[in-house]
C-alpha cells in the first residue's frame, strides 16, 4: 500500500470543539478533500467552516463560460438543450433550458422511507460541492457557494433514503438539495423542519434560478451514497478497535493463551490488517515484547508425562477456541477493507461525477457515465460483509464468557456470587437475556450482507439497463455498523463483569483503564436490571472513540 493510501486509512478522533475553539478551515477544491475530514465536518458543524478555493472557483466559471458558448452556438447539449435519460433525442430551444432544470428537479422529488439523518445529509452536502468544485460541470460558483452557505447556517434539506438506483447518480435524493436551494421543499433549519423559502429568508440568503446544466449537475452524481459511505467507514475502523479490545480482554478473563497473539505467527502470513489487529490486542494485553513471559502456557518449565497409562487429561486446554485464537484473522479482514474502501470513497468524493462535462482546456463538451456508483457500492458491499463478520465473532467470544461450561470458573451468565442459603441464589439470570439479544442483533446483520451490487435493474425506458444499486450498499453499511456496534457494547459489559468476577489482577494496564471508564457509565451487575441504557452508553463510548483513546493513554 502507498503512503498517500496508508495515511488516508489512518483515523484519528476529532477533537471535540468548544464555543471558544477555532473553526478548522476545509477548502473544497475537488482533488484533495479525505474521508476523515468529510466525516469530521459532517459530525461536528460547528468546528469546520467549508468554503470554496480560488482555484475551484477559477475552473468553475471556465466551464461555464464554456457551457454557455457552446449553447449559444446552437449545438445539442445532452440535459442542457436535450430532455434527460431516454428523453435525450428530444431537442428543446435554448429559451426553454432554465424550466428544462426546474423540471428535472420537481420531476425527482419522489423519495421515500425515513429521512437520511442530519450528519449524512451534511457529508452529502460536503461531497457534492467538492465534486463540482473540480470545475468539469458548467455549475456556476454562486450556486454552490448557496449550497455551502445553506451548510453554514445548519439549512438541510429533508432527504428520504429511498429512490435511488446508483447510476446516473443519486438522482431522486439529490434533487432534494436542488430543490431547496431553489427555495422550495421542506429543511430542518436549525433542527426545525421549515419551508426552504422561510429559511433561507430568515438567514438573508436569495434562492437560485438554475441555469442551464445546473440542475442536472446537482442530482447527477454518487454524492448521497458516499455521505453514507464516509460515516460507516470512521465509524467501522472504530469498531476494529473495539474487537480487538475485546479479544484482550476475552482472553484475559477466559484465562486464554497469550500466545496466540506473537509477532511470530503473523510474519508467517503478513496480510497487514491481520498483522495490525494481532499487534493491537499484544498492546492492550500489556505485551509490548516478542518473548515468552510470566504466565504463559507454552515455553515454561517440562512437564514430563506420569509413568503409567501414558495418558492424562490436562486441566487447561493448550489452544483457544477460535473466536480467540483466529480474532485477528477475522478482524484483519476488516481492517484491510477499510483500507481500501477508504481510497476507494477517496476517489469518488474528488471525481466530477456528473454528466456531461466540460472540457475548457479542450473547449469541448463530453459525455460519460462517472455518475456510475459501483465503486461505492462494491467498496460498502465488502464493509458490511466484514463487519458483521466481525459481529458474529463477538457474540461467540460473548457465548463462551456466559456459559459456565466454557468460562474456566466463572459464574453461569456471569450471575454475581451469592452463598447457596441467600434468598438472591437462583433468583437471577445475569447477560442470559443480553447474550440473546446480542445474538438477534448479529443474525440481522448477516441477513443484511446479501450484495445488493448483484441486484442490478434495467430502468429508465432501458436507458439505465445496468446501474450499481450502490445507495443500498452504502445504507446497508451504515445500518450494520450500527447493529454491530451495540453488539460490541454488549460484549464490553459482559466482559467487564467477568473481569470483577475473576479478580483486577488479571488486566494490563490499558484493558483496566478500559474497565474504569465502563463503569463510569455502567455499575457492576449485582442484581438483574434493565441494561437498556447501559448498552446505549457503552455503544456511544465505541462510536465516539473514547475506549481507544483511554487504552492510548494507559
Amino acid at each position: 500500500m502507498s503512503s498517500d493510501s496508508t495515511q488516508r486509512s489512518q483515523w484519528v478522533q476529532d477533537r471535540p470543539a468548544t464555543s471558544r475553539a477555532p473553526r478548522a478551515d476545509l477548502l473544497l477544491d475537488g482533488r484533495s478533500l479525505t474521508v476523515k475530514e468529510t466525516a469530521a465536518a459532517a459530525r461536528r458543524p460547528k468546528a469546520w467552516r467549508v468554503a470554496l478555493s480560488d482555484g475551484a472557483v477559477h475552473r468553475m466559471k471556465r466551464s461555464v463560460d464554456l457551457k454557455n458558448a457552446i449553447v449559444d452556438s446552437g449545438q445539442r447539449v445532452y440535459g442542457v438543450t436535450s430532455g434527460f435519460g431516454d428523453s435525450n433525442t428530444r431537442q428543446i430551444s435554448p429559451r426553454k433550458v432554465e424550466a428544462l432544470q426546474a423540471n428535472l428537479i420537481r420531476g425527482f422529488n419522489c423519495g421515500l422511507g425515513p429521512a437520511a439523518s442530519p450528519e449524512v445529509v451534511r457529508a452529502t452536502v460536503i461531497a457534492r460541492a467538492n465534486c463540482l468544485a473540480r470545475g468539469s460541470s458548467g455549475i456556476r460558483p454562486e450556486v454552490v457557494q448557496l449550497l455551502l452557505d445553506c451548510l453554514e447556517q445548519d439549512i438541510l434539506p429533508v432527504v428520504p433514503e429511498r429512490g435511488s438506483v446508483g447510476a446516473s447518480g443519486d438522482l431522486v435524493p439529490l434533487s432534494y438539495l436542488g430543490a431547496m436551494l431553489t427555495g422550495h421543499g421542506t429543511v430542518l433549519h436549525r433542527g426545525e423542519a421549515r419551508p426552504a423559502a422561510e429559511a433561507l429568508a430568515e438567514e438573508g440568503l436569495e434562492p437560485v434560478v438554475l441555469a442551464s446544466k445546473e440542475g442536472l449537475a446537482l442530482v447527477n452524481g454518487t454524492s448521497f451514497m458516499a455521505g453514507f459511505a464516509v460515516l460507516a467507514l470512521r465509524d467501522a475502523t472504530e469498531l476494529a478497535f473495539a474487537a480487538d479490545l475485546c479479544t484482550a480482554l476475552a482472553s484475559q478473563v477466559l484465562n486464554g493463551n497469550p500466545r496466540h497473539f506473537d509477532p511470530f505467527v503473523f510474519d508467517h502470513k503478513p496480510h497487514p490488517g491481520t498483522a495490525d489487529s494481532a499487534r493491537t490486542v499484544r498492546r492492550l494485553l500489556g505485551r509490548l515484547g516478542d518473548g515468552p513471559y510470566e504466565g504463559d502456557q507454552e515455553g515454561g518449565p517440562a512437564d514430563p508425562m506420569p509413568d503409567g497409562t501414558g495418558y492424562r487429561r490436562l486441566a487447561e486446554a493448550v489452544q483457544d477456541r477460535y473466536s480467540i485464537r483466529c480474532a485477528p484473522h477475522v478482524n484483519g479482514v476488516l481492517r484491510d477493507t477499510l483500507a481500501f474502501a477508504a481510497d476507494w470513497t477517496h476517489v469518488e468524493i474528488n471525481s466530477s461525477n456528473d454528466n456531461p462535462l466540460f472540457d475548457a482546456d479542450a473547449g469541448v463538451v463530453v459525455n460519460g457515465g462517472n455518475f456510475y456508483g459501483g465503486h461505492i457500492g462494491q467498496a460498502m458491499d465488502s464493509l458490511k460483509t466484514a463487519v458483521a463478520s466481525v459481529g458474529d465473532l463477538l457474540e461467540r467470544q460473548l457465548q463462551l464468557v456466559v456459559d459456565e461450561k466454557y468460562n474456566n470458573g466463572l459464574t453461569a451468565n456471569l450471575i454475581p456470587r451469592f452463598p447457596d442459603d441467600s434468598w438472591e441464589a437462583g433468583l437471577h439470570h445475569g447477560f442470559k437475556s443480553l447474550q440473546l439479544a446480542a445474538s438477534s442483533l448479529v443474525a440481522e446483520a448477516l441477513k443484511l450482507t446479501m450484495p445488493a451490487t448483484s441486484f442490478s435493474r434495467s430502468t429508465e425506458a432501458h436507458n439505465q439497463d445496468k446501474v450499481s444499486m450502490g445507495t443500498i450498499a452504502a445504507r446497508d453499511a451504515r445500518t450494520v455498523v450500527e447493529l454491530v456496534r451495540e453488539v460490541a457494547a454488549i460484549h464490553l459489559l459482559a466482559l467487564c463483569q467477568a473481569a470483577d468476577l475473576r479478580g483486577p489482577e488479571r488486566l494490563s494496564g490499558p484493558t483496566a483503564v478500559v474497565h474504569a471508564v465502563v463503569r463510569a457509565v455502567s455499575p457492576v451487575l449485582d442484581r438483574d436490571r434493565g441494561m437498556e441504557r447501559d448498552i446505549a452508553l457503552v455503544a456511544e463510548l465505541i462510536g465516539a472513540g473514547r475506549l481507544r483513546e483511554a487504552a492510548a493513554g494507559a
